[in-house]
């Protein structure tokens, strides 16, 4: 089964670096007056980590909202 995974990391990785490979050329991002230049690949990439990132912190909201909402509410000092 080792060899398996083994098998699956290279060939994501021959993926991934394919598309580094064949996706080079610049592309533009403005937003209100700043602008940066990247590779497309490089943009991807960006675009995962910040989707993953802001993912993660919708997640974490989310399921503490949950706990809070789920847990009894402290007595009231009356």
């Amino acid at each position: 089964m080792r060899y398996v995974y083994v098998a699956l990391v290279v060939v994501f990785t021959a993926i991934v670096l394919l598309f580094t490979f064949q996706n080079l050329e610049l592309a533009t991002v403005s937003l209100f007056s700043a602008s940066i230049t990247l590779p497309i690949s490089i943009l991807v990439l960006l675009t995962y980590v910040l989707g993953m990132l802001t993912g993660g912190f919708v997640l974490v909201l989310l399921r503490a909202g949950v706990r809070r909402a789920r847990s009894t509410p402290p007595p009231s000092a009356v």
